[in-house]
Protein backbone atom coordinates (compact mmCIF):
# COMPACT_ATOMS: atom_id res chain seq x y z
CA UNK A 1 0.00 0.00 0.00
CA UNK A 2 1.17 3.38 -0.93
CA UNK A 3 2.65 5.70 2.36
CA UNK A 4 1.66 8.81 -0.12
CA UNK A 5 -0.67 10.21 -2.72
CA UNK A 6 -0.32 12.64 -5.12
CA UNK A 7 -2.58 15.55 -5.96
CA UNK A 8 -2.14 18.17 -8.56
CA UNK A 9 -3.57 21.61 -8.29
CA UNK A 10 -3.34 24.80 -10.21
CA UNK A 11 -3.33 28.36 -9.05
CA UNK A 12 -2.48 31.34 -10.53
CA UNK A 13 1.57 31.45 -11.32
CA UNK A 14 1.40 34.89 -9.05
CA UNK A 15 -0.01 33.34 -5.82
CA UNK A 16 2.26 30.23 -6.50
CA UNK A 17 5.42 32.49 -6.61
CA UNK A 18 4.17 34.78 -3.92
CA UNK A 19 3.50 31.94 -1.63
CA UNK A 20 6.96 29.77 -2.56
CA UNK A 21 8.83 33.18 -1.42
CA UNK A 22 6.86 32.91 2.24
CA UNK A 23 7.25 29.32 2.65
CA UNK A 24 10.87 29.28 1.60
CA UNK A 25 11.43 31.77 4.51
CA UNK A 26 9.69 29.51 6.91
CA UNK A 27 11.83 26.21 5.60
CA UNK A 28 8.60 24.73 4.74
CA UNK A 29 8.02 22.96 1.63
CA UNK A 30 5.04 23.77 -0.66
CA UNK A 31 4.13 19.46 -0.51
CA UNK A 32 4.64 20.08 3.19
CA UNK A 33 2.26 23.04 3.52
CA UNK A 34 -0.20 21.66 1.51
CA UNK A 35 0.14 18.42 3.68
CA UNK A 36 -0.91 20.95 6.96
CA UNK A 37 -3.63 22.42 5.48
CA UNK A 38 -4.86 19.50 4.05
CA UNK A 39 -4.79 17.57 7.85
CA UNK A 40 -6.61 21.02 9.44
CA UNK A 41 -9.09 19.94 7.27
CA UNK A 42 -9.79 16.35 8.46
CA UNK A 43 -8.94 18.12 12.28
CA UNK A 44 -11.65 20.90 11.63
CA UNK A 45 -14.20 18.98 9.42
CA UNK A 46 -13.91 21.26 7.17
CA UNK A 47 -11.99 24.59 6.41
CA UNK A 48 -9.65 25.44 9.04
CA UNK A 49 -10.47 29.49 8.25
CA UNK A 50 -13.31 31.79 7.91
CA UNK A 51 -13.74 32.49 4.62
CA UNK A 52 -15.97 35.42 4.14
CA UNK A 53 -16.27 38.13 1.18
CA UNK A 54 -13.58 40.39 1.95
CA UNK A 55 -13.97 44.05 3.94
CA UNK A 56 -14.09 47.51 2.95
CA UNK A 57 -10.63 48.73 4.90
CA UNK A 58 -10.77 52.58 5.75
CA UNK A 59 -9.35 54.86 3.33
CA UNK A 60 -5.26 55.67 3.40
CA UNK A 61 -4.56 59.26 2.88
CA UNK A 62 -1.43 58.32 1.01
CA UNK A 63 -3.59 56.90 -1.57
CA UNK A 64 -5.55 59.43 -2.59
CA UNK A 65 -5.03 61.81 -5.04
CA UNK A 66 -5.67 65.58 -4.36
CA UNK A 67 -9.07 65.12 -6.17
CA UNK A 68 -10.23 62.44 -4.44
CA UNK A 69 -9.25 63.66 -0.87
CA UNK A 70 -11.09 66.94 -1.91
CA UNK A 71 -14.21 65.36 -3.15
CA UNK A 72 -13.96 63.17 0.34
CA UNK A 73 -13.63 66.68 2.23
CA UNK A 74 -16.60 68.24 0.54
CA UNK A 75 -18.71 65.23 0.51
CA UNK A 76 -17.97 65.33 4.29
CA UNK A 77 -19.17 69.01 5.33
CA UNK A 78 -22.09 68.51 2.69
CA UNK A 79 -23.45 65.75 5.26
CA UNK A 80 -22.07 67.80 8.11
CA UNK A 81 -24.28 70.87 6.67
CA UNK A 82 -27.29 68.59 6.37
CA UNK A 83 -26.95 67.65 10.01
CA UNK A 84 -25.74 64.08 9.35
CA UNK A 85 -23.79 63.76 11.93
CA UNK A 86 -22.43 60.67 14.08
CA UNK A 87 -21.20 60.61 17.58
CA UNK A 88 -17.54 59.44 18.29
CA UNK A 89 -18.89 56.29 20.12
CA UNK A 90 -21.10 55.17 17.10
CA UNK A 91 -18.25 55.81 14.56
CA UNK A 92 -15.84 53.41 17.16
CA UNK A 93 -18.87 50.94 17.36
CA UNK A 94 -19.08 50.92 13.73
CA UNK A 95 -15.47 50.48 13.17
CA UNK A 96 -15.13 47.86 15.90
CA UNK A 97 -17.95 45.84 13.64
CA UNK A 98 -16.90 46.31 10.49
CA UNK A 99 -13.01 46.09 10.70
CA UNK A 100 -12.50 44.55 14.13
CA UNK A 101 -10.81 47.43 15.57
CA UNK A 102 -10.33 48.06 18.98
CA UNK A 103 -10.37 52.15 19.11
CA UNK A 104 -9.05 53.44 22.79
CA UNK A 105 -11.76 55.96 23.74
CA UNK A 106 -15.28 56.07 25.63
Amino acid sequence: MNKTSSVFVRVEPEVKVQAESILNQLGIPMSNAIALFLKQVVLNKGIPFDIKLPVTKPIILDSLSEEQFNAIIEKGIAEFSAGNITTSKEVREQMNKEFGLWVHGK
